[in-house]
């Protein structure tokens, strides 16, 4: 259902995290929200970080805005992405290295490697119990977002099947880990529906697996498969909201995770089998790779595509114009009314600092309002490219 994109031709927005201000300098550490903010120091620390995230975002001249996963601890590689959820339902206890022989085949690096570094150092709870929903909080994050601009503000979680392959079962409640991902999958949908229930117009629910398995299994696997039941189960009943499925090959402190990054084996699952309005796609850290391979899809009603035109990996901040180029090389294989312009992942989970961040999300808005000239459409009004709003302005003559 388009909620957020209804009235738009060839809008502009980001995938997710945000960096945080440097004095944002607390996290809820597995703490409930209500309770952190109580103490004024975090309640004050949290709501004007998440004011200025909202304000950079709309002074760039994106069309919606972020929470900027805010709610995410500020911890090695981005972990609270994942451990969020994990610390706040319950079935789940302790701190744990997950063993060699449990971790999956894709999280297996050598010493001396950063992504070595980082799975080594991240800890897991153990499933002990069966998994107990209780409220994250979400609709509380959204609005809080939500109510500092009149730009709709879409809200975006971890996917409960990237979660799921860390964690090992200690408890006969479970005989099997599909069991697991599918308790897992209905309390995150229980969150997802209070979510869309509040008023949140557009949700994005991040990297289900389907393209790392499908590449590791084959598309058809019967693992796959439950992969795309199971994903199917967590947006299950969001018919009044914008779903947003987001991809792409990973992002822990800026990290590719996976050599293989083709879409080739997952492409008609996602476009055509797993629930939602719009698939976001990484192609500009890959060049625009298989791009053309969407083509066939669109002479079908169907989802929107949204292609990443910067990368999360990369500190360059890219050029308007060449945002520009990488705009019309996807309007070669996607209709401008299906298509929507971002970034290849979040700004956030340890990765590059505010004013990449914000730079990059302002050549994003120039970059797409020069498309748009040219396409005859309206265009966004982008402050921080106004002439005379720049922070310093050179003086004409000597002084």
């Amino acid at each position: 259902m388009y909620t957020l994109t209804a009235d738009l031709v060839l809008p502009c927005t980001i995938t997710g995290s945000w960096p945080r201000p440097r004095w944002m300098d607390d996290s809820l550490w597995g703490r409930p929200l209500d309770t952190a903010m109580l103490d004024l120091r975090f309640r004050e620390k949290f709501t004007d970080a998440l004011a200025v995230l909202i304000s950079d975002q709309d002074r760039a001249g994106l069309d919606f805005l972020t929470h900027g996963d805010l709610h995410c601890d500020e911890d090695f590689a981005g972990r609270s992405w994942h451990h969020y959820p994990l610390q706040r339902w319950g079935g789940f206890e302790g701190d744990h290295l997950q063993s060699w022989e449990t971790r999956s085949p894709w999280l297996k690096y050598p010493p001396g490697t950063l992504l070595n570094e980082i799975y080594t150092a991240w800890r897991w709870p153990r499933v002990v119990d069966k998994i107990e929903y209780r409220p994250l909080d979400y609709p509380k994050l959204w609005r809080l977002a939500q109510a500092r601009t009149r730009k709709p503000v879409r809200f975006g979680t971890c996917s409960t099947q990237v979660m799921g392959l860390f964690l090992d079962i200690h408890t006969p409640k479970y005989k099997d880990k599909r069991e697991l991902l599918w308790d897992m999958a209905c309390a995150m949908n229980q969150e997802l529906l209070a979510l869309q229930a509040a008023g949140c117009r557009s949700i994005q629910v991040e990297e289900p697996c389907l393209h790392f398995m499908a590449n590791t299994y084959g598309k058809d696997h019967e693992e796959v498969r439950f992969f795309l039941d199971c994903y199917n189960r967590e947006v299950q009943g969001l018919d009044q909201t914008e779903v947003w499925i987001h991809t792409c090959w990973g992002n822990p402190n800026m990290q590719r995770v996976i050599e293989d990054d083709s879409y080739a084996a997952s492409l008609d699952m996602y476009m055509s089998e797993a629930r939602g309005d719009v698939w976001t796609i990484e192609t500009k850290d890959r060049n625009m790779r298989e791009v053309e391979l969407l083509a066939p899809y669109m002479k079908r009603a169907g989802k929107k595509v949204c292609i990443g035109v910067v990368s999360h990996r990369r500190l360059q901040v890219e050029r308007p114009e060449e945002i520009a180029a990488t705009i019309r090389q996807a309007l070669q294989h996607v209709p401008v009314e299906r298509l929507v312009i971002s970034t290849d992942c979040g700004f956030g989970r340890q990765g590059c600092n505010r004013e990449i961040a914000f730079f990059k999300s302002a050549a994003i808005a120039q970059g797409t309002n020069l498309v748009r000239k040219e396409l005859g459409l309206p265009v966004t009004e982008v402050m921080a490219a106004h002439p005379a709003l720049q922070t310093d302005l050179v003086p004409e003559t000597i002084g």
